[in-house]
């Protein structure tokens, strides 16, 4: 029974749609309306400045992390029960019950649940993205190569538990899928490149 509420409380986190709220109380502007229409720290980076971005990117990080710690600590570190809050987690935030189910893409959800779970390959995983953005100014291409390389650092690193396992490769196909219009407009050159600034 605490499995499952761990489960619960886990998407309920993800579903707090914290770009959208930090753009609607700061602006009054709905963050889906511009750029990518996407509510995610990207979006709100080159929508709504730095600050805003960052502080969103924070976050939805923290929120990732504070949703698996709060399963282990429901269920004693139960693999199967802390795996699952991670996809969870990452549930929520791309289709979010407070905004109709239309979210974002869950990278920072991710990051932020893997960092508790499997905080070695999540930190080498990191590595990896900030390399794909300097060399290719894509954050939705770092993105991709990032999680689709995750289960196997998770594996190399880890030889964690199957349920753990099996959660690193949901998770990477997840982030992959939910990228699929972004690697389409790279192939068509109009992908947004990445630019520190609003």
């Amino acid at each position: 029974m605490t499995g499952l509420l761990a489960v619960v409380v886990a998407y309920l986190l993800g579903s707090i749609p914290f770009g959208y709220l930090k753009v609607k109380f700061s602006t009054g502007k709905d963050v889906r309306a511009a750029g990518s229409g996407n509510i995610g720290a990207t979006n709100v980076l080159r929508t709504s400045g730095r600050i805003q971005g960052v502080a969103t990117l924070a976050l939805d990080i923290a929120k990732g992390f504070a949703a698996v710690w709060i399963a282990a600590e429901l269920t004693q570190s139960a693999p199967i029960w802390t795996s699952a809050a991670a996809l969870a987690v990452m549930a929520g935030h791309s289709f979010p019950v407070f905004l109709h189910f239309q979210g974002g893409k869950a990278v920072a959800a991710f990051v932020g649940a893997f960092l508790y779970l499997t905080p070695a390959p999540m930190l080498a995983t990191l590595v990896l993205f900030i390399a794909v953005v300097a060399g290719t100014r894509y954050i939705s291409a770092a993105s991709v190569i990032a999680a689709g390389t995750f289960p196997l650092g998770v594996w190399l690193i880890l030889h964690p538990p199957m349920e753990v396992l099996a959660a690193s490769l949901s998770a990477g196909a997840f982030i992959v899928l939910r990228h699929k219009s972004n690697l389409e407009r790279i192939h068509e050159g109009t992908e947004n490149v990445f630019h520190w600034s609003k």
